[in-house]
């Protein structure tokens, strides 16, 4: 027997005994990073302004999606989409005041999913929107120092325990809605460090599984309270203010200019004077996130998992900081669905690559599942971008689609952004020309063509706005008929 087959012959008879632990380790891990309220305003993606070396670090090692587009402009409904696989047309959960949870129990969520076939699950920080948490879809959670609530003040969260003090050297805590100031504590003071911490112990443990593990960080998510040398990093006479247009909302519709509410936050910020102080406190944020991206990808390079992790860098939406004179998320222009998307596949992905096709968060569920070797669920409303990994060149007809409230949608393609309301006005923006979305071409009968094949990929399921309040338990008989209707058109 020549000795090829005599290889042949031995593998044949090994193969059948590998122990089912081995071949679940032939998957691969995956380090889920979330972060709140990140807009495109990081280094990698082109803002000059802002520090990020570690974010860039995980760009260099990952492929870049240049225009990657939330499923929501608001944390929960964002949340909820990707880590359901359901858009919130389809849930119904399109505000922060209402529980995803009675929504989402035909199907499993993304940790469910995987916990069910195979994987340890476990996560800690903000993943869901932290007032509604639902432990049973993880092996383990870490709830310590309240690091799974929403608008969390970390030095206070520390002061509880009678640990550290967050004194401030501003004069007040920002303006009106929008918070910020600079804190004397440490960054080991801050609950991000406690998520990283707990991050890494999972990295450095030995797991009989292979590993999901999901390192939710709550900053830049306001307030903007970070340690004082981050704002040290920023000098005032330095900040750039974004670029604006006086006269941005004159051609938006009614339903646009209510979700800007220009008398706002907007108003408040011109009359106090003290919007580079925000922004400033924005920037500040930003670079705390960085710190503690540092301090996760350098406990990462140095861990067991390092060679054959995914890694997800993802943040839930964007933010506006004055453009057409708005602040927060909340609309569905450009500043608020924008958000930066990192991807890094061992074997597959060439490090440093760059991705312009236009996706959203629903292509995450089914891609983690197809990165793993999982069948993807059929309730899924994304397909997977493992060929975009593969090649991110390669051909791509979907637009990003975003809703925000009961059939308010916007589709995105590489060339135009289309936004549809609820009142059926609309605006359209040609994004080559015209990239800060200043002139609305709606009404220019020239574009009716781009405006009909934009709008074919608006979801065809609209499911009422359900009452609202953490303490409902069921859904409503709206939402259930809506659902079963959709149901029965597939």
């Amino acid at each position: 027997m020549k000795l090829g087959q005599k290889l042949l012959a031995l593998l044949a008879l090994v193969l059948p005994f590998a122990s089912p632990a081995a071949a679940q380790q032939a998957k691969p891990n995956i380090l889920y990073i979330a972060i709140d309220d990140l807009r495109d305003w990081v280094r990698y993606l082109g803002y000059e302004q802002v520090k990020t070396p570690n974010m860039d670090r995980v760009a260099a090692r990952s492929v870049t999606f240049t225009h990657a587009y939330c499923a929501s402009p608001v944390c929960n409904p964002s949340r909820t989409a990707l880590m359901s696989g359901q858009r919130s047309s389809t849930t119904g959960v399109y505000s922060n005041g209402i529980d995803w949870r009675p929504h989402v129990t035909e199907v499993p969520t993304l940790n469910e999913y995987f916990r069910s076939n195979g994987y340890y699950v476990c996560g800690a920080g903000k993943i869901y929107h932290g007032s509604y948490p639902r432990d049973k879809d993880w092996d383990e959670y870490h709830h310590e120092n309240a690091v799974d609530a929403d608008d969390v003040d970390a030095a206070k969260a520390k002061n509880k325990k009678g640990k550290g003090k967050a004194t401030s050297d501003a004069t007040n805590d920002g303006v009106g809605g929008i918070k910020f100031k600079p804190l004397n504590v440490n960054d080991e003071d801050m609950v991000d460090y406690d998520t990283v911490t707990y991050t890494l112990k999972q990295l450095n443990k030995s797991h009989d599984k292979p590993l999901f593990v999901a390192c939710g960080l709550h900053k830049p998510h306001m307030p903007w309270d970070v340690p004082k040398k981050y704002y040290d990093m920023y000098p005032l006479d330095k900040i750039q203010l974004p670029k604006v247009l006086e006269t941005d909302l004159d051609d938006i519709p009614p339903a646009g200019v209510r979700m800007a509410k220009p008398e706002g936050d907007h108003a408040e910020i011109l009359k106090s004077g003290r919007w580079k102080e925000a922004v400033q406190g924005y920037l500040a944020a930003i670079t705390f996130c960085d710190a503690m991206i540092g301090r996760l990808l350098d406990g990462f390079e140095k861990s067991p998992m390092k060679d054959n992790t995914v890694v997800m860098f993802w943040s839930d939406h964007g933010w506006h900081l004055g453009e057409k004179q708005h602040w927060r998320k909340f609309t569905l222009w450009e500043e608020a669905t924008r958000a930066p998307f990192l991807v890094s596949v061992p074997g597959l992905t060439k490090a440093g690559t760059v991705c312009d096709r236009t996706i959203d968060y629903m292509s995450i569920y089914p891609t983690l599942c197809d990165l793993a070797g999982l069948p993807i669920p059929k309730h899924c409303e994304g397909i997977s971008i493992k060929p975009l990994l593969a090649n991110p060149k390669a051909a791509w007809d979907r637009p990003a689609i975003t809703t925000h409230g009961y059939q308010n949608h916007t589709a995105r393609s590489e060339a135009f952004r289309y936004i549809r309301y609820a009142d059926g006005s609309e605006e359209l923006y040609d994004e080559k020309a015209d990239p800060l979305e200043w002139k609305n071409l709606a009404s220019d009968s020239n574009y009716a063509s781009v405006k009909k094949d934009l709008a074919q990929w608006f979801p065809k399921t609209n499911v009422p706005t359900p009452a609202e309040g953490k303490s409902k338990a069921n859904v409503d008989d709206a939402t259930k008929k809506a659902r079963r209707a959709a149901k029965a058109q597939k």
